[in-house]
């Protein structure tokens, strides 16, 4: 069971999943005329607050919508995923990760756009957004299945088993094992239970608890990382354009890594990216279509920055590190110890130091996020009232999560993400035009002002 986990995985965030979320995205980036590139600047002011209403239907700001969402996705993908990347591509898997944030930018624009667009109210009659609102009233009762199976996957695939596991390996090997505090198991579910209390604290408040945290976490979380990679750029600054050259010559040639093998490098660097900003999977419209706005428009372009900070800006950041120190050419580690190794190289005797903390909140803020996605899936399946239920059975996974070998069980997360982005997409690119036509309206108006 066990191995046909994996292989189901592996297999279905190869090419399938690539086709689905590139090939859908790029699809919409296109049909949408460009508007992540177009209208850039006005998203910046929207987000900002400039045509924020407090009297809209919904439970939260637009701004808070977004450090939510971006909570949830600037984690431990932009750590270790963007090592596993350069380990497994190159540097040119960097380049490709840029390309599909700009696909993802219009994925995500079209997916809140709609999530606005086709709010539901749930059994206690709160106003809620999501794919599965959308499908049930932009495509009818009779798509309802692929509401049900959306919610199904977003139940087992949003528990954050992954960031728990990672966050207790970080905290061990820099905290204690250097200090001897280390005792193997008994260790694991003492991290366990306080990350579980942590976390308990934040989501039994409800989303704007949830929010409010997420909303100063944020900002601060990547002023800090983005601060501890100036440090280590400025220190190898002369090295930056030959750095920056390489990122672009090994996406067209492949030579860095794969032999030559420009296809791999693609599918890697896009695999990666999917995985870091999850444009497409359909979490992000969850909570932007809880916030206060009747401006689909205006909330799609909000969403739109998501993947941008996520990719474009966090996963550089990373990407930077790693390049720069060099250990990408000359270290064993993968994944998060080796992005561990190269802040170590960058700035000895406080490197790790700084990337523990940014490993913390990037950790901890997507776990707050993430209960909110699988309470959501579990309100639309059993009703409001049995909801609370699910954050129970949340807080003792993450305990799990700290304690469980987790090759197979990471197999099975990243599963349900690829069948959660089935009816995501399928009802994205059916609902397409009702956003287009929207856009043309919002902006007629806009120059009417």
């Amino acid at each position: 069971m066990g191995d046909f986990i994996i292989n189901f995985s592996n297999w279905i965030w190869d090419i399938p999943m690539l086709a689905l979320l590139m090939g859908g995205g790029l699809i919409l980036f296109i049909y949408s005329g460009f508007v992540p590139f177009r209208y850039f600047g006005h998203a910046l002011k929207v987000v900002r607050g400039k045509y924020d209403n407090q009297n809209m239907p919904g439970q939260i700001s637009s701004q808070q919508a977004l450090s939510a969402a971006i909570a949830a996705t600037v984690g431990m993908g932009n750590i270790s995923g963007v090592a596993i990347a350069i380990n497994m591509g190159g540097p040119g898997a960097i380049f490709w990760m840029w390309m599909s944030a700009f696909v993802g930018m219009a994925t995500k624009y079209f997916t809140c756009s709609l999530a606005i667009m086709y709010r539901g109210k749930d059994t206690a009659g709160v106003v809620q957004g999501g794919p599965m609102y959308v499908i049930e009233h932009g495509m009818g009762k009779k798509w309802k299945p692929l509401a049900v199976l959306f919610c199904v996957a977003g139940i087992l695939g949003l528990l954050s088993i992954f960031q728990a596991n990672q966050l207790t390996a970080v905290f061990r090997s820099v905290m204690l094992e250097p200090y001897g505090l280390d005792s193997g198991e008994p260790t694991k579910w003492i991290i366990g239970i306080v990350m579980m209390i942590l976390v308990a604290i934040v989501i039994l408040g409800g989303i704007q608890r949830i929010a409010a945290v997420a909303s100063k976490l944020v900002p601060f979380m990547v002023i800090l990382y983005f601060g501890t990679v100036m440090l280590i750029v400025f220190k190898y600054f002369g090295q930056v354009p030959e750095m920056l050259w390489l990122i672009v010559e090994d996406a067209f040639t492949g030579n860095a890594v794969m032999g030559g093998a420009v296809g791999a490098v693609m599918v890697i660097g896009a695999r990666r990216a999917a995985f870091s900003n999850e444009a497409g999977i359909g979490t992000a419209p969850m909570v932007h279509g809880a916030s206060k706005n009747n401006e689909p428009v205006r909330e799609g372009l909000i969403a739109m920055l998501g993947p941008f900070i996520d990719t474009v800006v966090v996963c550089t950041l990373t990407a930077f590190v790693i390049l720069l120190t060099g250990v990408w050419e000359t270290s064993e580690n993968n994944g998060v110890q080796l992005t561990l190794q190269a802040f170590e190289m960058g700035l000895p005797g406080v490197g790790k130091y700084l990337l523990m903390l940014a490993v913390l909140v990037f950790a901890l803020s997507t776990m707050f996020t993430y209960s909110y996605y699988g309470h959501k899936c579990f309100n639309y399946l059993f009703g409001a009232e049995k909801a609370n239920y699910y954050n129970y059975f949340y807080l003792v996974t993450i305990v799990a999560g700290a304690v469980v070998s987790l090759e197979v069980v990471v197999s099975f997360i990243d599963g349900m993400y690829a069948i959660m982005a089935i009816p995501t997409m399928i009802s994205t690119i059916y609902l397409a035009p009702k956003v287009k036509a929207a856009t043309k309206d919002y902006f007629a108006r806009m120059k009417g002002k």
